[in-house]
């Protein structure tokens, strides 16, 4: 049997022993980075309030996140971030999504912030990726990814991002 070209076809992403998802493949293209043309530091502040008491130790938590950026991101973000503990010290994972809205670098308009983080006995893994056609007003284009530090008790934030 012949399979129709123009469906895509799925197969498990499997990591681990993991199945974490599926992925629509339409053919052999190739996904491919982009350079990054600027990058760009600064510093934020976060304020996050617990949505539910999550239940226990190894339990499901959802929280909403506030920020302000500061820096050539001068911007505030809201955001909603669903979160699991397990009983292991050091493992745990979150996802969250969250709409910056304010100036980069002197553009105005806002985008979406997609994070993916796991923590594997302590060793973290953080993934945080403008979502595709999110960016608005002078912002229309953006794409990027970024990279969240905490030294000394203060949250950094490190951008690399290219506009059309």
């Amino acid at each position: 049997m012949k399979r129709d070209a123009r469906k895509p076809r799925f197969r498990p992403i499997v990591r681990a022993g993991l199945v974490l998802g599926t992925l629509a493949f339409s053919g052999a293209a190739a996904v491919q980075e982009l350079p990054m043309q600027h990058q760009i530091t600064g510093t934020f502040d976060v304020k996050i309030s617990a949505q539910s008491d999550g239940g226990g130790a190894a339990a499901i938590a959802r929280m909403v996140l506030d920020k302000q950026f500061h820096g050539v991101l001068d911007a505030h973000s809201d955001g909603q971030m669903l979160a699991y503990s397990t009983e292991t010290p050091g493992s745990a994972g979150y996802v969250a999504i969250e709409k910056v809205t304010g100036t980069l670098e002197g553009r105005s308009g806002s985008f979406a912030l997609q994070h993916s983080g796991i923590m594997n006995r302590g060793q973290p893994q953080l993934s945080l990726q403008v979502i595709p056609d999110s960016g608005t007003g002078e912002l229309s284009g953006l794409s990027g990814t970024m990279n969240i530090r905490i030294e000394d008790g203060q949250h950094h934030y490190d951008f690399g991002y290219s506009l059309p």
